[in-house]
């Protein structure tokens, strides 16, 4: 029998694991990576930010943008807590702490962690395939939400985080944060371009869940 990877066994290509939890990284990125941080809002009250909260949970931002989400493996729900130290300085391995299962209104089970799924972007010559692994999941209250990092040989490397948050205001918003590198190499080349395609696809996962452009 086949066991599902998650990060505990499966690599991503960057280093900074969290990095979009972190405010240090994205005011002080490392070399080479590029911060990014948009916000719009979608709407207000609880009853948006449950309907919101359900399509995000379920891929809604990215096939909304024009992804398509093939290869998805079921997650673990095993919470990504980054390095620990003991009093000494030596890193440890603690307990990680587990997400439970939660399923949309028809079903549908919400993204966990240690999930892993490939995006699809068909061009009008090629599809780019970017397979990503879920690291974190938050659930809260009025903040829900999931970051994923890149595992395998694409355009950029990093991580992308959806935060949906329902503020003090009553208004909802959706937060995007991403911490990416390009390919280096020959790819260096079609860095601008890179940027561009990135740039466009942020602006579509921002609409994605606001009820002007379902």
């Amino acid at each position: 029998m086949s066991r599902r990877s998650t990060f505990t066994d499966q690599s991503v290509t960057y280093g900074a694991i969290g990095a979009t939890l972190d405010p240090d990284f994205l005011r002080y990125p490392p070399k080479g990576f590029r911060p990014s941080e948009d916000a719009v809002r979608i709407g207000s009250g609880a009853e948006r930010f449950e309907r919101a909260a359900e399509d995000l949970m379920t891929w809604g931002v990215q096939r909304g943008a024009g992804l398509e989400v093939v290869d998805v493996s079921a997650g673990t729900g095993i919470q990504y807590t980054g390095v620990v130290y003991d009093p000494e300085g030596a890193p440890v391995s603690g307990e990680a702490p587990r997400t439970e299962q939660r399923y949309s209104a028809d079903g549908t089970p919400w993204i966990t962690a240690g999930v892993a799924a490939t995006l699809v972007r068909r061009g009008r010559f090629r599809a780019a395939r970017t397979p990503v692994l879920v690291v974190y999941v938050i659930d809260e209250p009025d903040r829900v939400g999931f970051a994923y990092g890149t595992t395998g040989r694409s355009a950029e490397s990093g991580e992308e985080s959806f935060i949906l948050e329902r503020r003090e205001d009553d208004g909802v918003w959706l937060t995007i944060r991403s911490i990416l590198q390009g390919s280096g190499g020959a790819g260096a080349v079609a860095a601008p371009v890179v940027r561009r395609r990135r740039r466009e696809l942020t602006r579509r996962e921002l609409r994605a869940l606001h009820p002007a452009f379902v």
